[in-house]
């Protein structure tokens, strides 16, 4: 894309992940601020997971440390563009559109261990591989990701993906591609279609949203929705965590006749008999001034197809690693550091980037472009011997889609605010083409300079 693609009112600003998406390479580029200035140093530094924001910090720190010895820890040998899942499980691209190769995209001057990270010891300053290799650091950056705890759906396997109405969109491209096959089988003749997201903390919170609207587009296009009926199994009370965005989504669920079941954990499936086991958390409540506890209650769903999203945690090796929060979101492991300066706030030569960190938002691809110069910021100047200035203010995007050729671009902030990177033009709460557009078009060249430290 060209900056004459767009009108000069949407040329993006710099508020926003998709201010610098519309606009493309090119214009991100161009707009990025000039680099700062090289740095000397002889520190050692470890990235544990070349996912986007590993790979994104390796090469900003390779363009800015003079002498460093950087080193990246992780065995994947395929890199995943993870926001095209969902494009994948439409059948708008195939597999191969979200892979490329990790080392494609890692600087020359690092030394990229091909092996995963076994062990991490804070106050040795020491990351150990699985093959056995030990690392000592200075600096150590926390990249892992999350996990998905598949074995905490009881009767699933990876392998019933694409058999039986069973979809799993998070699990990976051929899985996405594999859920596209079982989604396109269900619309052709209709029926049941069963919905949820996990109770944990997880990474694009939308996606499952997004699945759910477009089932819903292709059973109209097909002229089998009046004898389909779609169900969403909400884990709590909303749709979604933002306020505003939450009543949005359920006028327009009320609109499209999405039938919402609130407060529903998914806790098994029965692929045989195709049904779905939710648990209703027990709850406490007062009554006649004492507190009274509510027993949990199973509730079986039965379908024709399902997009099985399972608990979302922090990776083994972290949660073994004392850098998680002892006090908040137990069970989960995402490690401790401070929501601004994504700095670790019992070790202070700790960073956090990505999915990881335990923080109220942040679990997308766009928060990452925006954690990649906060941590670099205080890193050199930690170097330095000086103090960081730059802060992260949670910011997270979601493009909604509502329907093939339509999104809502919703962008918001620690406090819920909603931040569009185009205000006053593009209405975030509007199912719009544009939006569509920088989802389907647009986001990948951004996130790929992402990848290269150029965004």
């Amino acid at each position: 894309m060209t900056e004459s693609f767009y009108p000069r009112a949407l040329l993006p600003s710099r508020r926003g992940f998709f201010g610098l998406a519309a606009g493309g390479l090119a214009l991100s580029a161009a707009m990025k601020p000039a680099r700062a200035q090289t740095v000397r140093s002889k520190a050692r530094i470890v990235i544990v997971g070349a996912g986007a924001g590993g790979t994104g910090m390796a090469n900003r720190l390779a363009e800015r440390l003079d002498g460093a010895e950087i080193t990246i820890v992780d065995g994947r040998k395929d890199h995943w563009y993870q926001p095209g899942f969902t494009l994948i499980a439409a059948g708008l691209k195939p597999a191969g559109y979200s892979v490329s190769g990790t080392g494609d995209w890692l600087p020359r001057s690092i030394n990229w261990v091909e092996e995963y990270a076994a062990n991490i010891d804070p106050e040795a300053q020491t990351v150990t591989t699985t093959g056995g290799t030990k690392l000592d650091y200075d600096y150590l950056i926390v990249a892992a990701g999350l996990t998905l705890n598949w074995g905490g759906v009881e009767g699933f396997d990876l392998a019933q993906v694409g058999k039986d109405g069973i979809g799993a969109v998070y699990a990976g491209p051929d899985y996405a591609e594999a859920t596209w096959r079982a989604m396109d089988a269900f619309t052709d003749t209709g029926g049941t279609a069963l919905f949820s997201r996990p109770a944990t903390e997880m990474k694009c919170a939308g996606a499952p949203l997004k699945y759910a609207f477009l089932t819903d587009d292709y059973l109209r296009r097909k002229g089998t929705r009046d004898k389909s009926q779609m169900i969403y199994a909400a884990n709590n009370k909303a749709l979604f965590g933002v306020p505003i965005v939450n009543e949005k989504l359920k006028l327009l669920f009320r609109d499209r006749g999405v039938d919402v079941r609130w407060d529903h954990v998914l806790k098994g499936i029965d692929a045989s008999a195709k049904t779905a086991t939710f648990v209703t958390p027990a709850v406490q409540s007062i009554k006649d001034g004492a507190i009274v506890d509510t027993a949990a209650v199973e509730h079986t769903i039965a379908y024709d197809f399902i997009n099985v999203i399972p608990p979302m945690v922090a990776p083994k090796v972290v949660q073994e690693s004392g850098l998680s929060w002892a006090d908040k979101w137990v069970g989960q492991g995402w490690i401790e550091v401070d929501q601004s300066t994504l700095r670790h706030l019992r070790y202070p030569n700790v960073f956090g980037i990505g999915d990881i960190n335990g923080v109220p938002k942040g679990k997308t691809a766009a928060s990452v472009k925006w954690h990649i110069p906060v941590i670099e910021d205080h890193l050199i100047a930690s170097i330095q011997g000086k103090e960081g200035t730059e802060t992260f203010n949670g910011y997270t995007s979601c493009p909604m889609i509502t329907r093939i050729g339509r999104a809502m671009l919703i962008e918001f902030d620690y406090q819920d605010n909603l931040v569009p990177s185009f205000p006053g033009v593009i209405a975030p709460l509007e199912e719009l083409w544009i939006s569509w557009l920088m989802k389907e078009t647009a986001l990948k060249p951004t996130y790929n300079a992402m990848l290269r430290g150029k965004a």
